[in-house]
């Protein structure tokens, strides 16, 4: 029997070419973007650089340079997940670094593959952008899914700090000190930007806006409202801060109860493709009678077809909304 190794190729390089968008991420900006790190970006800005402005300047830069560079044709699909994650590289850098990888990809399917070169050029360019689109989309979902964690003991050192004495915009100053990323340096940018005269709030909105999270936004109308109408504040962040932790309760839950329906979905969406390709490895030749027919093509294009409408359906049937 005759086995083929290009399935195991493509997939190979697909991996290989995330693997190296991290490892120039990492290259470029060290431990900084990490989100794993003790120490906030923020921080470590501060750390080399002493000037709090233009430290100041570079964080508010990376966190609104993806939005603003919508109007570049094909960024759109990546600029609002690029914004979620807070990746660092320059809209100009994450277009370059898609070229340079799908280079890279095109290289490796020629020397591994047999394909002829406008399947290389056209696999290349699907990886390129695959690639860097799953690296962001990767870092968003971690990004959105640590914030969301550390909202809640963010919201009670708060609490703690005002009913100490100290001020809201200290208590967000302690927070950004105190709390690793991504949380840490948010709130230490908010912090600068009210040192600089903007209005606590604005900086708030600004930021649930920018992460389009409903708990952020609770807490943005929450210090509104207490500075228009008054009240404790302490008090009012406190049942903020039981809500938010409810709330996150909650999805737990339902995420636990939902896990079965979610991975039953993924194996059926994937089933027929791994079927595909354990049918291209183990019988390269499977399809040799048929392709030369005129309905080849066509039919192939309509299973391709049924295949992302099963995909989609899929992800309908199993995102259930809390």
């Amino acid at each position: 029997m005759q086995l083929s190794a290009a399935p195991l190729i493509y997939i190979l390089i697909f991996v290989a070419v995330v693997v190296l968008v991290e490892g120039l991420y990492l290259t470029v900006f060290g431990k900084s973007i990490s989100l794993n790190s003790r120490m906030s970006r923020r921080l470590a800005l501060l750390e080399k650089n002493h000037n709090r402005e233009e430290v100041l300047e570079q964080l508010r830069k990376e966190m609104s340079q993806h939005l603003n560079s919508k109007g570049i044709p094909l960024y759109s699909i990546l600029a609002d997940r690029a914004q979620k994650a807070n990746i660092a590289f320059t809209p100009r850098q994450l277009i370059m670094v898609m070229g340079l990888v799908g280079i890279i990809a095109y290289l490796g399917l020629t020397i591994g593959t047999a394909a002829g070169t406008p399947v290389r050029i056209l696999v290349a360019v699907g990886m390129g952008i695959g690639g860097v689109y799953t690296w962001v989309n990767r870092k968003a979902k971690k990004r959105i899914s640590l914030l969301e964690e550390q909202l809640p003991d963010a919201v009670e050192l708060m609490v703690r700090s005002l009913r100490v004495g100290h001020p809201f915009s200290n208590a967000i100053g302690i927070v950004a000190k105190e709390v690793p990323d991504p949380l840490g340096t948010e709130f230490g940018l908010i912090a600068d930007e009210a040192a600089y005269g903007r209005d606590v709030a604005e900086s708030l909105k600004a930021f649930a806006e920018r992460m389009d999270n409903q708990d952020l936004r609770f807490l943005a109308v929450a210090v509104t409202i207490q500075q228009q109408s008054g009240g404790n504040l302490a008090e009012i962040l406190d049942g903020l801060a039981k809500v938010i932790r409810a709330r996150f309760k909650l999805f737990r839950r339902v995420k636990a109860i939902t896990a079965e329906a979610k991975w039953s979905g993924m194996f059926l969406s994937g089933f027929p493709i791994g079927a595909l390709l354990m049918i291209q490895m183990l019988k390269p030749d499977y399809y040799d009678g048929v392709k030369d027919s005129p309905y080849f093509i066509p039919m192939a294009l309509v299973v391709g077809a049924f295949l992302v409408i099963n995909v989609i359906f899929m992800k309908i049937m199993v995102n259930i909304k809390v």
